[in-house]
């Protein structure tokens, strides 16, 4: 139980809502390693190049620093840094570890624990994930650093540290609540789909993660196709206060058809949600917009406010 709510502890520094993930995936990265190669060091020149390519893609739409994880992991009890010279960390700039060449490494007690005990291995997985990550973000991220997918599946983590776990149970109920304020249809793209008496390819999904204080209802949630829920979450697609639906400029689509499913949103409306359903808040929107849409949006007539984004 130390070692889960050490890792808890490192979500409890997150405060006002912003999302600070480089910690969490420093760590997923390394247990990538540890289940692949075993126990080893990691030379940062090494791995600062994909570990950049991780935090750009999972984290939140800002510039990276690998050395700032790098260095700062130290000081929770979970990861140490060594340089050339047996000396400690010089600090989280990238040319001071360089020029050291810093090695880093899982702390030797927890590394042996992790490899004696797959259970606790995958109950450390889920807890960095389900407290840093949308749902739907898991099995994408187990693979980028190299983990079998089953690890994001794992059951149910029983109480690991008081004040960190959610706030309250989720909704079981909130994706039906979501399909009837939305008709069974797609807020994005129209998109409905029905096999025998049961809905398909249709989610519930949350502008303000749930990790975060994002709650399940309806002031949070659209209903969206498979497809454009995970990519609302991977910070492609966006929300405007006027219900205009963004594009992120990033996004790089050359076939006709992701035009047509993801381009061709830029500026169209999104569906509103039935009368008597609450639309989206402002609130929600905003922490969508700063903390996951990969900004800034696409230029669109119909909104020409949303290239400010």
């Amino acid at each position: 139980m130390e070692w889960l709510e050490r890792i808890a502890r490192i979500r409890r520094r997150t405060r006002g809502g912003e999302r600070d993930p480089d910690k969490a995936l420093l760590l997923l990265y390394a247990f990538g390693l540890l289940n692949r190669q075993g126990f080893q060091t990691l030379r940062f020149r090494e791995i600062e190049e994909p570990f950049s390519q991780l935090l750009s893609e999972f984290g939140p739409p800002k510039p990276v620093n690998a050395g700032n994880p790098f260095h700062n992991l130290t000081g929770d009890g979970l990861w140490e840094v060594l340089t050339a010279a047996g000396g400690a960390s010089p600090g989280p700039d990238g040319r001071a570890l360089r020029a050291h060449d810093a090695v880093g490494r899982l702390a030797p007690v927890f590394a042996k624990e992790l490899l004696a005990d797959v259970g606790l291995f995958a109950q450390v997985v889920r807890v960095l994930l389900d407290i840093h990550f949308e749902p739907s973000l898991h099995s994408d991220l187990c693979a980028g650093v190299g983990l079998l997918p089953e690890v994001s599946e794992t059951g149910a983590i029983a109480p690991y540290v008081e004040g960190n776990l959610p706030r309250a149970q989720r909704d079981p109920m909130m994706r039906q609540k979501v399909l009837v304020a939305y008709d069974c249809r797609c807020a994005f793209c129209g998109f409905e789909g029905w096999i025998g008496n049961s809905v398909v390819g249709l989610e519930a999904a949350r502008l303000k993660w749930w990790a975060f204080d994002g709650q399940d209802d309806m002031s949070n949630c659209l209903c969206l196709c498979t497809l454009h829920r995970r990519l609302l979450d991977k910070g492609v697609l966006g929300l405007t206060h006027r219900g205009v639906i963004t594009v992120s400029r990033h996004f790089v689509g050359t076939t006709e058809t992701a035009k047509l499913l993801v381009e061709a949103l830029s500026g169209r409306q999104a569906a509103r949600p039935l009368g008597g359903f609450p639309p989206p808040e402002a609130r929600n929107i905003d922490w969508h917009t700063r903390q996951v849409f990969r900004g800034p949006a696409r230029i669109t007539r119909s909104d020409p406010s949303v290239t400010n984004l």
